[in-house]
């Protein structure tokens, strides 16, 4: 049988976006989103929740060893950092003047896209 497959999840936060960590053992670092995974919730940040691989040689890595790659943590274990005021903060969601939804900054009110 066919297993129900989960709805997406809503996500403000996208790829390229600079985003500060707020849990865990990377907290207070930022980094730019790499990947976001709506279907899990999670996201991947270049630079935070670095892990150890351990890989057999293929194609790609002929010599094979440990490889350091940065792994998927919670979507709400991060914050979106604002470019104008350069904090992390909640977001808005708002009209632009063309009718296109934009996200807005809580905290200064200006547009992030």
């Amino acid at each position: 049988m066919k297993q129900k497959q989960e709805p997406l999840r809503k996500v403000s936060i996208r790829q390229g976006d600079l985003v500060a960590v707020r849990t865990g053992k990377d907290v207070g670092r930022r980094g730019k989103v790499l990947e976001v995974r709506r279907a899990t919730g999670r996201v991947v940040v270049d630079g935070i929740n670095i892990v150890k691989r351990h890989t057999r040689p293929n194609p790609k890595n002929p010599q094979g060893g440990v490889v350091e790659r940065p792994a998927p943590l919670a979507i709400s274990n991060v914050m979106l950092v604002c470019p104008s005021c350069d904090r992390p903060s909640r977001l808005r969601h708002g009209r632009s003047a063309e009718g296109k939804r934009i996200r807005i900054c809580a905290r200064c009110g200006k547009s992030i896209d």
